[in-house]
């Protein structure tokens, strides 16, 4: 798929900025209507200035959620957070079965290549990744672990997720997930020959 020129976003059809929305992040009728009105609304010279302003509403999205958090008049929480989860879980769990592969998207598929259980002791590593999303998803409610691979191994992924297991807390991975999905979509709008 080549990109659209970016100068050119204000002229396409909400079906062509989905398609666009798609490639660089994944398929999720949830972003796309969050994301739609602000891509509709901007003007961009590269497709960095799109992503950003992308990362910046989500963002912004998790703050108010956050912002709403403690006051017992915020009918818009449980919205919100439902929101916030359909538009994290869009991402793939990492290291999915290779049967399972073919559910990716291309994107996805080559993203993460590095994380396939070919080699010695591949098929052990596999089911201690399955493992730690179960773990990750068990802990963190409603998001899927979501981190720019950048072909990194798969004991350097494990690693990051057992320490953000220990670590972390809900709302620092929705921010954490929204930041690697931009990081992501910036990576694949150059692999895509984008004009950054």
């Amino acid at each position: 798929m080549q990109l659209p020129d970016p100068t050119q976003m204000g002229k396409l059809s909400d079906t062509q900025l989905t398609a666009v929305l798609d490639n660089l992040f994944e398929p999720c009728a949830t972003l796309n209507a969050y994301l739609l009105p602000y891509v509709r609304s901007t003007s961009f010279g590269t497709y960095t200035e799109l992503i950003e302003l992308c990362r910046i509403e989500l963002i912004k999205l998790l703050e108010r959620y956050k912002a709403g958090m403690d006051k017992p008049e915020f009918e818009e929480e449980q919205e919100l957070r439902t929101k916030i989860c359909k538009i994290v879980s869009a991402h793939p769990r990492l290291g999915v079965p290779k049967k399972q592969a073919a559910t990716l998207s291309v994107h996805s598929q080559n993203e993460q290549k590095s994380l396939s259980a070919e080699g010695a002791g591949g098929e052990e590593l596999a089911r201690q990744l399955q493992s730690l999303n179960a773990e990750y998803e068990q802990t963190f409610p409603g998001l899927i672990f979501v981190v720019f691979v950048n072909g990194r191994s798969r004991e350097e992924i494990m690693k990051n997720m057992r320490y953000r297991i220990a670590h972390s807390n809900w709302l620092d991975e929705v921010n954490t997930a929204f930041n690697a999905m931009a990081d992501i979509a910036l990576d694949r709008a150059k692999k895509l020959n984008a004009k950054l």
